[in-house]
């Protein structure tokens, strides 16, 4: 089944989202920078995707930073893969895309969540990112 495509953009901002944490994790697993997994596509990813794969990859230590800093009892080391990447990825559009709510943001990460890694993944990003946001947007949209 395909999904439509609105003219608002959501759906393209969603598959972009997906895109990049698949190239992200493959990244990871192949111990290979982002960039280097991105060019290795037959098929050139959407420039959403590579702004957002991008983004994670030149804000890495900021990105980790944040995360570790509102994980309470947990470490990077202890997070599945796929969470640590959600997280990154949102944060990224918290910083770069003004334009995007708290709400959608949280809302595309948790789906992205549910959908590829735990059972409890959806609950884990969901505080982390609402504590996060604050931290990142201290005066923008709640």
């Amino acid at each position: 089944m395909t999904r439509s495509r609105r003219s608002d953009g959501i759906d393209r901002r969603s598959d972009a989202r997906e895109a990049a944490l698949t190239l992200l994790y493959e990244a990871e697993q192949k111990g290979i920078p982002p960039r280097e997994a991105i060019a290795g596509q037959i098929v050139d990813p959407d420039p959403m995707t590579v702004a957002i794969v991008e983004g994670v990859e030149d804000r890495r230590a900021e990105l980790d930073g944040l995360i570790t800093e509102h994980a309470r009892g947990w470490t990077l080391a202890r997070m599945p893969e796929l969470d640590k990447t959600v997280l990154r990825i949102a944060i990224v559009e918290m910083q770069t895309r003004p334009e995007l709510s708290k709400a959608i943001i949280i809302d595309e990460a948790v789906k992205m969540a549910k959908r590829y890694s735990t059972d409890d993944s959806g609950r884990f990003i969901n505080g982390m990112l609402s504590a996060i946001h604050d931290t990142v947007r201290p005066t923008a949209d709640q």
